[in-house]
């Protein structure tokens, strides 16, 4: 048996902590002892059941890990290995992170960058992993440091937004974090962003079909309204980075920013990225993520304290990255 925390269940049993036989753990060549885990959304969502994220019963929850190879069926990693393993169905359609062994197919896992620990991994986790995503699709899109016209990047006190504001910032990007937590204006200066903006001050813009040009380019966790100004207020050749909906899945707007201003509008998806990308994005913020930003946008807690803490990210009251230490 293993102490593992649940998801919510239809029949009105709560998410909690409890133990899971280790025997039902899902097939797979890679079985990893946890270190840690990170608290996400979604992870909210599967823990209160406020969301239909937990497709069976009993499951564990997290959508993601980090840890050291236990056994493997692989080639590619031996006993002893450090790995991040994010998405792929963890916490969603198979037991997650929030235990204390997990069972993974190799070809999902990414060995642990040698300038990162286990616990840096998860203070990134998929929040952080997608926001790398959200600047290498900017950097595909031409939208280079130094321009005339800064990067917004919405849901900025969030753990989306908390990386995207470090990242963007000490690649040489003037930011601007949009936010509706005013009281987080300090957290997101010292993060690295030159100015900060009330989410009300985006959506109260004028509906018009274009607006005026403030932004070269834009992260977006929020969807909905924020997109939407986004999309109109991006200058001629941007483009904005989608990767959330915390705002609303609906978009109203026209076609006059794609076919006026050549703006791009970027989907990110982070569950089934190709390995080779996240290869790629990992070792980016192995390099790209200073150690001291990490640990101001990071707060430990143990598994018992996750069914609250779930809450809590769901009603906005969570500040950056909250990282799970299974072992506690």
């Amino acid at each position: 048996m293993m102490r593992a925390v649940l998801a919510a269940e239809p029949d009105g049993l709560p998410g909690r902590l409890g133990e899971i036989d280790t025997a039902e753990l899902p097939p797979g060549d890679l079985v990893v002892k946890v270190a840690y885990s990170s608290l996400n959304y979604k992870d909210g969502l599967a823990v209160t059941g406020q969301g239909k994220i937990a497709r069976r019963f009993p499951l564990v929850c997290g959508i993601d890990l980090a840890g050291v190879v236990e056994s493997s069926g692989s080639a590619d990693f031996s006993a002893g290995d450090e790995v991040v393993v994010t998405g792929w169905g963890l916490g969603e359609e198979r037991h997650g992170g929030y235990g204390e062994l997990a069972r993974v197919e190799s070809s999902w896992a990414v060995r642990l960058p040698e300038k990162m620990t286990c616990y840096e991994a998860m203070a990134i986790g998929t929040a952080g992993f997608t926001a790398m995503l959200c600047v290498l699709a900017l950097e595909r899109h031409g939208i280079e440091p130094g321009g005339r016209l800064p990067v917004a990047v919405t849901g900025a006190a969030g753990g989306v937004g908390s990386v995207a504001v470090a990242l963007l910032a000490r690649a040489g990007y003037r930011v601007v974090a949009v936010s509706g937590r005013p009281e987080q204006e300090s957290y997101l200066l010292q993060l690295g962003a030159a100015e900060v903006i009330s989410r009300q001050e985006l959506t109260a813009a004028e509906r018009r079909p274009l607006g005026p040009r403030r932004f070269a380019g834009a992260v977006d966790v929020a969807g909905g309204p924020l997109l939407a100004t986004l999309l109109r207020e991006t200058d001629y050749g941007g483009c904005v980075a989608a990767c959330g909906l915390v705002g609303g899945a609906d978009l109203e707007t026209t076609v006059h920013p794609f076919i006026l201003r050549a703006v791009d509008l970027a989907g990110v998806e982070s569950v089934r990225c190709p390995t080779p990308v996240r290869r790629t994005a990992w070792e980016r913020l192995a390099c790209d993520l200073p150690h001291s930003v990490i640990e101001e946008m990071t707060v430990t807690a143990g598994l018992g304290e996750v069914p609250d803490l779930a809450a809590e990210i769901l009603a906005g009251r969570v500040r950056g990255r909250i990282v799970v230490d299974v072992g506690r």
